[in-house]
């Protein structure tokens, strides 16, 4: 594959915000004024696609509109990245109705998480083009505890450097969208090693349920030769994130999988460290591989941003963790 690593945004660059799963329409006031001042802060000016605030029962808009616009914030010469306004539960309605020729020919920043996990992996691998999971558009509505996110969003889709992903002091996992003002912060305790080892590779990932359900299709992509990062929300419990691992590890690449980043589950999933322990260490396929968890990215906040179909180096001992993140 021929891989293309989008331009990085500079200060004064226009960004549009489109909602390729849920409708932009739950998003407060409040929120949209935040993160507007939180992307100007960054020197990046705002743009809406034209069709975000249309609904069905489905909380998301036509398949049409929402092809529309993504077409469009890659077509429009001024647009120099795109940001999704949250995730969901559709975006895999439009995987085929995408024109993936139209993307190859006018490469740009994208980037999301959750459910644009399938957007994501299927353009990186129909057209080589490296996609970003990091912070929604509504990520950037919070007034507090959003200093790690935009350091790594600056680090990672503004600067040409390598990024070493450090672990942040804090994280939370509270209701900041409902109440701005009283936040619950917890001491993070940093990186956790189940397995030590160093490995290189392909970024390939997101969230975990949502990369599956590319699975036996043209947009999965392959895992030779990658590292995997991998999240679930409050939605998972110990069974059903041993259920989706082992059907990742089902498919036929998974034997070039080189080492496992496990992004910090949600306080609602209930998970223990002892129980993914074990969903780790009694998978036989998982051995000799480095497998590293509490990873600052997926439902919790804040996160980093790294890139799908960037290139990772790991190095996890007990005492020292190292992930380092390069766009060749």
């Amino acid at each position: 594959m021929n891989k293309t690593v989008p331009e990085r945004l500079q200060r004064g660059d226009e960004i549009r915000i489109i909602a390729p799963s849920t409708t932009h329409q739950i998003i407060s006031e409040d929120i949209v004024r935040e993160a507007i001042r939180n992307f100007e802060k960054l020197g990046l000016r705002v743009t809406f696609g034209k069709n975000i605030m249309e609904s069905s029962v489905l909380m998301t808009a036509p398949i049409e509109k929402r092809i529309e616009d993504l077409h469009e914030a890659f077509l429009d010469s001024n647009v120099k990245g795109i940001f999704t306004t949250i995730g969901g539960f559709t975006s895999n309605q439009l995987l085929k109705y995408i024109d993936y020729d139209l993307i190859r020919k006018n490469p740009k920043v994208f980037c999301g998480y959750s459910d644009i996990t399938a957007l994501q992996n299927a353009i990186f691998t129909k057209t080589g083009l490296v996609t970003y999971s990091g912070p929604a558009f509504s990520s950037l509505g919070m007034k507090k505890g959003l200093d790690y996110t935009l350091e790594y969003l600056q680090k990672v889709l503004m600067s040409e450097e390598e990024a070493d992903l450090k672990p942040s002091l804090h994280w939370s996992n509270d209701s900041w969208y409902i109440d701005q003002d009283n936040r619950a912060f917890i001491e993070n305790e940093g990186y956790g090693v189940f397995q030590e080892g160093s490995a290189s590779g392909t970024i390939i990932g997101g969230n975990l349920s949502t990369l599956n359900l590319l699975q036996g299709t043209a947009f999965m992509p392959s895992l030779e030769n990658t590292i995997l990062f991998l999240e679930d929300d409050s939605e998972v419990n110990a069974r059903t994130f041993d259920r989706d691992l082992q059907s990742l590890i089902h498919q036929p690449s998974f034997s070039g999988v080189k080492g496992i980043v496990i992004g910090r589950f949600e306080k609602g999933s209930n998970i223990t460290e002892e129980e993914l322990r074990y969903v780790i260490e009694t998978k036989e396929e998982l051995r000799n591989l480095p497998v590293v968890v509490n990873a600052n990215f997926g439902h919790t906040t804040p996160i980093f941003t790294f890139p799908i179909g960037g290139r990772c180096e790991l190095k996890a001992q007990l005492n020292k963790v190292s992930i380092k993140l390069s766009f060749e």
